[in-house]
């Protein structure tokens, strides 16, 4: 079995509401991709973010979330790590990556229902909450 970690994170950008940034390639989820070589998981978050979105972002203090999961690829079994933060936008002004086919800001409310994922709804909800009700990890 393969075993991989990667680092992204759910990003906001308060605006008359908190909206949420969902990435489109083969299903809808969060900017996320591999921890290179001698990076560690928050850099790996800020950089993946840029890359796919090209935002500029500061990650909230005191959140951290895993979501594990398997998945096959080439008929192998792959063991999945991905860790969440919580990154501010600076602005909602952001660009489509080549990775992906589409990009959209949305409500709490709506993201979940745009999420594939139980996985990516669970990391949603645990960091619409910290956002709303300051709670602890």
């Amino acid at each position: 079995m393969i075993e991989e970690k990667s680092a992204g994170a759910v990003v906001f950008h308060r605006n008359t509401q908190i909206e949420y940034l969902l990435l489109f390639s083969n299903y809808w989820g969060f900017p996320k991709g591999h921890i290179e070589k001698g990076e560690d998981e928050r850099a790996a978050a800020i950089r993946e973010i840029r890359e796919e979105s090209g935002l500029q972002v500061t990650l909230v203090e005191g959140f951290r979330q895993v979501d594990k999961y398997f998945f096959r690829h080439k008929g192998e079994l792959v063991r999945k790590e991905a860790v969440f933060f919580l990154a501010e936008a600076t602005s909602a002004e952001s660009r489509l990556s080549h990775e992906h086919s589409a990009m959209v800001w949305l409500s709490f409310e709506q993201a979940l229902a745009r999420l594939n994922y139980e996985g990516g709804r669970n990391v949603l909800r645990q960091a619409h909450e910290f956002l709303t009700h300051g709670s602890k990890q």
